[in-house]
């Protein structure tokens, strides 16, 4: 069953529908607009009509319009619908700011070139709302729940809207359990919780995306359970990567060969990328959020999602910001950076209906964890994954720094003594070789005491120990990818 709509903002006296004019004057109203294109229609339940007042638009700025009503204003994050002229296409816009007493501006879920003055745009009374539930499982599709594989309409009738408040205190659980990921230096050093926040951290070229699909590769295809991927803002090749990566590790069903159908595949797709303006980029997180609440809260699942990449979801909320005409605040980033996060990550938990276990991939500007947008995230997981460039230029890889990453559940209580010990130990080795990097460049290892040469063997030992060949990269490199169990 749909949620039932929030209640749609109408104008107190004179209630109308969304083809009739609000206006007092309905000669000088232009026309609702035509309802979508029938691929389109398939996939999405009707806005409820009762009340939904319709204005016109009356200015255009990029990816920022705005839009013109009499009587009362569509609610802060009301979905707007109009259809673009030039492409025929049905285009979504969000209310982000009221401006005076009868103007909206909102923010364009789509390209926004073709849109005219003056034509009509439908308020739907709500946020917006996309297909969720079994029906979107082996399908990709965009922001607003549109379809975007060509494999027709996304069949589901259960709708929910992408904003949505964060589980209660009295609905979270706290249980600590180790998931085992077969990458052995994630394993050992900085284990990672079902259930939790995980983030990998690093600059361009280090190896996010790759140790991200091994994380799939490893996780998703061993688990029976349903998957949710969502792309924000990275490349378009990536993420057609990974839908056939997904098909031929039989996490998914392909369409093309089961006359259209997806039916058992246990991986739903939901992509904004580079290309997209930046309202999709900035909400199409929200959209994979609401599939795996779904499964969570009303199937009673233990979901897995993957984020790629978190650091374009805050990018996306800085274009926003400045087209709408905020301050900026440190390095350029929008005032709102740390509260777009929190309503973003405390979503992403596990309640005694089931669980969400996160994995975000989060691009570090220039190399530095102190910058505002990589920061903002880090009170809010579990275990960071940190990718350093000097391990990746020694060919090691995945290039993980097992002293910058760190775990919330790197307890004995928890991981068990033996392994607890080990990770010290191993810590402790890597450090003082750390500390006598300086010397061994400036003297050689000529100069060192026989402890300290023994502390370096024991170090470079350990760093070739804890590289592994990756499965998702066995093409490149003609080199068998390897999953190591916890106990070896």
């Amino acid at each position: 069953m749909a949620k039932t709509p929030a209640k749609a903002p109408a104008a107190a006296e004179t209630p109308v529908t969304a083809g009739a004019p609000a206006a007092a004057k309905p000669a000088r109203k232009p026309a609702a607009p035509k309802a979508p294109k029938a691929a389109v229609a398939g996939t999405r339940e009707a806005p409820a009509t009762i009340g939904a007042a319709t204005g016109k638009l009356v200015q255009v700025i990029g990816a920022v319009v705005d839009v013109e009503f009499t009587g009362e204003l569509p609610a802060i994050l009301n979905a707007l619908e109009t259809v673009n002229q030039a492409s025929g296409q049905r285009l979504v816009f969000e209310v982000a700011q009221h401006l005076g007493q009868n103007t909206v501006r909102a923010i364009a879920m789509d390209a926004t070139e073709g849109l005219v003055r003056g034509q009509a745009v439908r308020d739907t009374g709500e946020s917006i709302r996309v297909p969720v539930g079994p029906g979107t499982l082996g399908r990709i599709m965009n922001v607003i729940g549109e379809p975007i594989d060509e494999q027709g309409p996304i069949q589901s009738d259960i709708f929910r809207t992408i904003h949505r408040d964060a589980p209660s205190f009295a609905e979270q659980t706290n249980t600590a359990e180790v998931l085992v990921t077969g990458i052995k230096v994630i394993d050992l050093m900085c284990p990672y919780t079902k259930g939790g926040k995980i983030g990998l951290f690093g600059g361009a070229g280090v190896g996010k995306t790759v140790t991200m699909q091994e994380l799939i590769n490893n996780i998703a295809k061993a688990y029976g359970g349903y998957s949710v991927l969502a792309g924000v803002g990275e490349r378009t090749r990536e993420g057609n990567d990974l839908y056939h990566e997904m098909i031929e590790s039989n996490v998914n069903v392909d369409p093309k060969a089961n006359n259209g159908s997806t039916e058992g595949s246990r991986c739903a797709l939901v992509y904004g990328q580079m290309n997209e303006p930046p309202g999709a980029r900035a909400r199409v997180a929200l959209t994979g959020l609401s599939i795996a609440e779904y499964f969570r809260d009303e199937e009673g699942k233990d979901v897995l999602l993957f984020v790629d990449n978190i650091f374009r979801f805050t990018q996306a909320g800085a274009e926003v910001s400045a087209l709408l005409g905020r301050i900026p605040s440190a390095v350029g980033y929008q005032p709102t950076l740390a509260t777009e996060m929190g309503n973003l990550q405390e979503r992403i938990t596990s309640t005694n209906k089931g669980s969400i276990t996160s994995v975000q991939a989060i691009y570090v500007p220039a190399d530095d964890l102190t910058d505002p947008a990589p920061a903002a995230s880090f009170a809010h997981l579990d275990a960071t994954t940190v990718l350093s460039r000097d391990i990746a230029a020694q060919a090691i890889f995945p290039a993980v720094d097992p002293l910058d990453s760190t775990s919330r559940i790197m307890d004995p209580l928890v991981i068990g003594e033996e392994h607890y010990n080990v990770a010290r130990s191993v810590q402790e080795v890597l450090q003082q070789y750390k500390a006598l990097k300086d010397i061994i460049a400036i003297l050689g290892m000529d100069e060192l005491s026989e402890e300290d040469k023994l502390t370096v063997a024991r170090a470079r030992k350990i760093q070739r120990f804890l590289s592994q060949p990756f499965h998702v990269a066995e093409q490149f490199t003609n080199t068998p990818g390897a999953f190591v169990a916890l106990k070896d």
